[in-house]
């Protein structure tokens, strides 16, 4: 089950699956500040990956002291079938008033610029924030894809993003707020 839509140059398609499966040159981990792997997508990711996203992760920690909310940095894919793991942190949902929408957003950009910086065609981004910090699936789509589709108007390597949307409320929400964009 696949949805897409193209805008400018880029593909932009939404499936249903496991992003630790993804063939991308980058997935996308929907990680935590400090990088030290948990739960949800970020723990199938380390799991998955082996250690040495975790080496990285750790020596990323000693250099920068991890990574702010609304920022990603990049690691080496390990045992995944893609080259790198952008590692993305968005922001713990409160009440929507405290920038979050805002955060979410850098989340997606920084990636984007991250894979665009590498000379990257391909990406896969998990729904970033809905899991564990309780973001609202609904809006938390819509400024993941209102993001991608300003990025794909900018001059990029990036020719196909993935949405991996692991339940199919998740891939519904995604579905919804992808038909009704132009």
């Amino acid at each position: 089950m696949a949805e897409a839509k193209q805008f400018n140059k880029t593909t932009v398609t939404l499936v249903r699956g496991d992003i630790t499966r993804q063939e991308a040159d980058a997935i996308v981990n929907a990680a935590n500040s400090a990088l030290r792997g948990g739960g949800g997508v970020d723990g199938a990711i380390h799991r998955a990956g082996g250690p040495s996203i975790m080496e990285e992760c750790v020596q990323i920690r000693k250099m920068d002291g991890g990574c702010l909310p609304g920022n990603a940095v990049i690691t080496g894919g390990g045992k995944l079938k893609c080259q790198y793991v952008i590692h993305a942190v968005g922001p713990v949902y409160r009440d929507g008033r405290v920038d979050e929408a805002k955060i979410l957003a850098n989340a997606y950009q920084s990636s984007l610029v991250l894979a665009n910086s590498y000379e990257l065609h391909s990406i896969a981004f998990p729904s970033i924030g809905t899991g564990a910090y309780g973001y609202p699936l609904e809006e938390a789509a819509g400024i993941a894809l209102d993001t991608v589709q300003k990025f794909c108007q900018t001059d990029t390597t990036l020719g196909d993003v993935r949405f991996v949307l692991f339940d199919q409320f998740s891939y519904n929400a995604f579905v919804e707020k992808l038909a009704s964009m132009s």
